[in-house]
């Protein structure tokens, strides 16, 4: 932690870990190494303790500014993970149809279909049996 304050990293910890869940958050800084552990740390600073660390904009809407905008940039495996955590910040499944058809509106049908491809896996995964 050389590179970030140590508070922002740890704000950005808990952030993160809320909204992406401690075990999968846990599970990708212990899978870091000395090559990716820098941009591990300054990702959780920067992007969440600096970008999620206040309380202008609540959680959900952040969620859902995030899902049109890595749908815009088709990033579709960061995409799955912050459809789970949208679910978690309380994204209904009418409101990630809503969000997924401006998607379409804007970037294109393709990429439409690439979200509801990757929204019905995490729904069906979030669905108890």
């Amino acid at each position: 932690m050389s590179a970030f304050d140590e508070d922002l990293f740890l704000k950005g910890l808990e952030q993160r870990k809320a909204t992406l869940g401690a075990e999968y958050v846990e599970n990708n800084l212990a899978a870091a190494d000395d090559f990716t552990r820098p941009f591990q740390e300054a990702m959780t600073a920067w992007c969440w303790g600096f970008g999620w660390g206040d309380n202008v904009i609540d959680a959900k809407t952040r969620s859902m500014m995030n899902l049109s905008m890595i749908g815009a940039l088709g990033k579709m495996t960061e995409w799955e993970t912050h459809c789970r955590g949208a679910l978690t910040n309380g994204v209904t499944q009418d409101e990630l149809r809503a969000i997924i058809h401006v998607i379409g509106i804007y970037c294109g049908v393709p990429q439409a279909l690439e979200c509801f491809r990757v929204a019905r896996k995490v729904l069906s995964e979030a669905q108890p049996d």
